[in-house]
């Protein structure tokens, strides 16, 4: 029963780093409720939501948007362990033999390895970066374009992913975690339907940006 139980809550947390925190509470109940062990030292589900940034991880901190439409959180939770194969059904080896592109390698497998979360938060930290100059109209066209085509692509290989998933283990996972993927597709079919929106809406405020800075170098003021 605990063997199995602890499955259950690996298989959710596996989903998670699928996702990305805009289900994170969603997933916390879930865990909560099969009543899983913590390691001594891990935080409780409570306080790994309280840690969590303002925004969406992976974007600088802005004014509160839409979970739909908040920008996609490139890394998974730091605390996913791995799953056990024996135990769970979804094979992830099998899985990056057949999307050996898909950013969720890079960006949200499970993983302990200190220097690949390292490289994980170093990048998260230059998306953020990168945001707040979108946000403040400070991108280049350039930037502002590589944005929004790194949104594009968080959004469309989580769609892959979970659609894989779905595809392949759908029938031997839990409903909870069934529907925590059909969550992400959803979201992330939201996420794409918003990018030009957002894209253009970016390039609106570079413009006016644009036009201030030059109204102050030919008035002075």
């Amino acid at each position: 029963m605990a063997m199995k139980a602890n499955a259950r809550v690996r298989g959710l947390l596996l989903v998670l780093a699928a996702l990305g925190a805009i289900a994170l509470v969603a997933a916390v109940a879930a865990v909560a409720a099969v009543g899983a062990p913590r390691a001594p030292g891990e935080p409780l589900p409570s306080e790994a939501v309280a840690a969590e940034p303002a925004a969406a991880p992976g974007v600088a901190r802005a004014p509160s948007r839409s979970p739909a439409a908040a920008p996609p959180g490139e890394a998974g939770p730091a605390f996913t362990p791995r799953v056990d194969s024996r135990t769970h059904p979804v094979d992830l080896e099998r899985l990056r033999a057949e999307l050996p592109d898909n950013v969720y390698w890079r960006t949200g497998s499970p993983t302990e390895d200190p220097d690949v979360l390292r490289e994980r938060a170093e990048e998260e930290r230059r998306w953020n970066d990168l945001y707040g100059k979108v946000l403040s109209g400070t991108a280049s066209e350039e930037e502002i374009q590589r944005y929004y085509d790194h949104r594009r692509r968080l959004s469309e290989d989580a769609i892959q992913f979970a659609t894989r998933v779905l595809q392949e283990y759908g029938d031997q996972l839990p409903e909870e975690e069934k529907g925590l993927y059909g969550l992400s597709i959803r979201m992330h079919r939201t996420r794409l339907d918003e990018i030009p929106r957002e894209r253009s809406d970016a390039l609106a405020r570079k413009a006016v940006q644009d036009r201030r800075r030059e109204e102050w170098r030919r008035t002075g003021r």
